[in-house]
């Protein structure tokens, strides 16, 4: 890549920052890969022959037989293998760590103590740096022993137990989901601390983990327990303290709605040809739909099933009601397209490239980029390992590099 061909590129909001990503799976990838989508050089460090257990993951697989789940969280990002263990890969491993800004890892707790890369262990040779670990359970003795996957995440933390078709049939998300949050959490956690580290001039680390992070982020099923003693249970596609808030059944396919306020209501029932019910007293509040549920559910779905979920999506939507027909992925991003979300992405060079979900944030001054597509393994070694015995002052080519060209410091370099 010329000077010429990176004028065209824009800076990333996190260009100069350099990420050590010793992670694997999904929490903690989903967030460096975050971190590459905004700029920031990750370097990922994967087991040599082996990779990221998510290489070997699947079906679905590409026609070039790469994992469809590694791909999905790990773009923007160079692949660096080597060994804690060998005495060589953990000196290549220590000056990563010196010359980074951030290290994320998602081993079990101890086990980045036991190569002598711990926080406190690297904070001596980096005191700038931002360290984030993830963790299923913390970092106690007894949460060290218990596996961080997401569905025991699910089953343990309650997320299944209000998740189902019915009282008794708990089931899990479609999706790892608390993964996901927790990726999400790390990144904004990050973020923070090197916000702070602006004003300090020192790093900090970042501690966390999926079972709080469910329990965060279940918000109005958490609190009606904490604040009001209720533990909630399964009420299938219904919303505990929202009616109507559920499925409905069209003539072809099912439909949702969901009504939030008194005013919706009376569209619906306007438009659904029965605005009567609309004043009656066990549906004229809210907390009085909850009340009689079964029997609103009667009333509408008794309306519903008359038509298509395309007829009732155009009639309902056009006059103010929240409501649409359950699509599968590949409807979801043919509405995103004729939407003009532009949700997916092609990334990569000629024909070596992936079509993947594209970055959902959009900043108008610093937009995120796709300049890597999900490395194949160890592809990276050479020109990293090549970077880690030169000078501090010698950069990574390509995307390193670049932050020189555009005369563009980053955050507490270390040089």
């Amino acid at each position: 890549m010329t000077d010429a061909d990176f004028q065209e590129q824009p800076i990333g909001a996190l260009t100069g920052i350099l990420v050590a990503d010793f992670s694997r799976v999904l929490a903690a990838p989903y967030a460096t890969m975050l971190f590459g989508d905004l700029g920031a050089d990750v370097i990922k460090i994967e087991r040599p022959g082996l990779g990221d257990d998510t290489r070997q993951w699947g079906p679905p697989f590409t026609d070039d037989h790469e994992a469809t789940y590694f791909l999905s969280v790990n773009r923007n990002k160079r692949s660096f293998t080597a060994d804690m263990a060998n005495p060589a890969d953990h000196r290549d491993l220590v000056e990563l760590i010196r010359r980074a800004d951030v290290l994320i890892e998602n081993f079990r707790p101890g086990t980045m103590a036991r190569h002598g890369l711990s926080y406190d262990q690297v904070a001596e040779i980096n005191p700038q740096l931002v360290y984030c670990s993830i963790t299923g359970f913390g970092s106690s003795d007894d949460a060290a022993a218990l596996p961080g996957y997401d569905l025991l995440v699910q089953a343990v933390g309650g997320l299944m137990s209000v998740t189902g078709p019915g009282p008794g049939e708990p089931v899990k998300a479609g999706v790892a989901l608390v993964d996901v949050l927790t990726g999400l959490h790390a990144a904004i956690g990050v973020l923070a601390a090197l916000r702070a580290r602006e004003s300090t001039g020192r790093g900090q680390l970042v501690e966390v983990n999926l079972l709080s992070t469910l329990l965060s982020s279940m918000v109005n099923q958490s609190v009606g327990y904490t604040a009001g003693g209720f533990v909630p249970g399964i009420i299938g596609n219904r919303h505990p303290s929202i009616a109507p808030y559920q499925l409905f059944p069209a003539s072809d396919r099912q439909i949702v709605i969901a009504v939030g306020n008194d005013r919706q209501f009376a569209q619906l029932c306007s438009a659904l040809g029965i605005p009567d019910i609309a004043e009656e007293p066990r549906f004229a509040t809210n907390p009085s739909r909850v009340a009689h549920i079964e029997e609103l559910d009667r009333a509408i779905s008794a309306q519903t099933m008359g038509q298509s979920a395309e007829h009732w999506y155009r009639e309902l939507s056009a006059c103010g009601v929240p409501c649409g027909p359950v699509n599968d992925i590949a409807g979801a991003f043919a509405m995103a397209g004729r939407l003009g979300l532009n949700a997916r992405v092609d990334v990569g060079e000629g024909t070596d490239t992936v079509s993947l979900p594209a970055n959902p944030i959009s900043l108008s001054e610093t937009p995120v980029s796709y300049h890597r597509r999900p490395p194949r393994l160890g592809q990276d070694a050479e020109e990293v390992s090549a970077w880690l015995h030169g000078p501090t002052t010698t950069k990574l080519p390509q995307h390193l590099d670049q932050k020189s060209k555009c005369q563009h410091q980053p955050m507490g370099a270390h040089t």
